[in-house]
């Protein structure tokens, strides 16, 4: 299918490694130039290296002033901004009942903040070229995932609650947002990596009790459906949570 992204700008938050990494990859295949951002200037310029063309702009876009920063460069740096990808995340936490006011404010600030920063920051942009967000969440934001940290959870359901209300008021702009919520996806350095290193007979059990396609997913399967969304064939979704779990979420 052709996606009719030539030449679309686009900027991936949490973008040097893993998922984030991956969707750079497809919107570059796909003709889009892009902007890269990550905490680790290492990382990124590396993964900028392999994507010709692109930018590659280090923050943290947690923090308000740092998210405004990095799209201001990037709008600046490709012209403007007609993709704008959230995908700044990640579920380490402490375990069920542990949690601590530190640790609420850390994960939010992680899987819920990071995404409104750059909205905000990008919305005039967007707004300008009539643009798209494609936020990355997790399953964890739909049902109680036995053992998911519970600070996780309520961040990426209040992220879902965030997509499906501010649909309406972007969509009065012209602009759409939806969100991809994955299931178990592995990559290097992952924390399914870590744990078929550790306990590769676990994780095959589960997959077989809980997983329907009985199979990990990767950081390609996620690239190919945010691609998708981010794209004028898919102008007609907005405010929508698009499970990717292989058959696992029940609710």
């Amino acid at each position: 299918m052709k996606l009719d992204l030539m030449g679309k700008r686009a900027l991936i938050s949490g973008s040097s490694r893993g998922i984030g990494k991956a969707i750079a990859h497809g919107l570059h295949a796909e003709g889009c130039r892009v902007a890269l951002n990550g905490r680790n200037a290492g990382d990124l310029n590396a993964a900028g290296a392999e994507l010709h063309g692109s930018l590659c702009i280090n923050g943290d876009v947690t923090r308000p002033e740092e998210a405004h920063r990095v799209v201001t460069e990037a709008v600046s740096g490709l012209g403007g901004l007609d993709i704008l990808v959230c995908n700044v995340g990640g579920g380490r936490s402490v375990p069920p009942g542990q949690e601590t006011y530190q640790e609420w404010q850390r994960v939010f600030a992680t899987n819920f903040w990071s995404t409104t920063n750059m909205v905000e920051s990008a919305l005039q942009a967007l707004r300008d070229s009539r643009g798209v967000v494609v936020c990355v969440s997790s399953i964890c934001g739909l049902e109680v995932v036995p053992g998911a940290p519970l600070t996780y959870s309520a961040a990426k359901a209040a992220l879902h609650a965030y997509v499906r209300g501010i649909a309406w008021p972007l969509g009065k702009d012209g602009v759409r947002i939806n969100a991809v919520a994955p299931g178990n996806i592995v990559f290097e350095g992952s924390v399914w990596s870590r744990k078929l290193s550790e306990n590769p007979q676990a994780v095959h059990t589960m997959l077989e009790r809980d997983v329907a396609l009985n199979r990990l997913g990767t950081p390609e399967n996620v690239a190919d459906l945010v691609t998708y969304l981010a794209s004028p064939r898919a102008n007609f979704a907005t405010g929508v949570v698009w499970t990717l779990d292989g058959g696992q979420v029940r609710s």
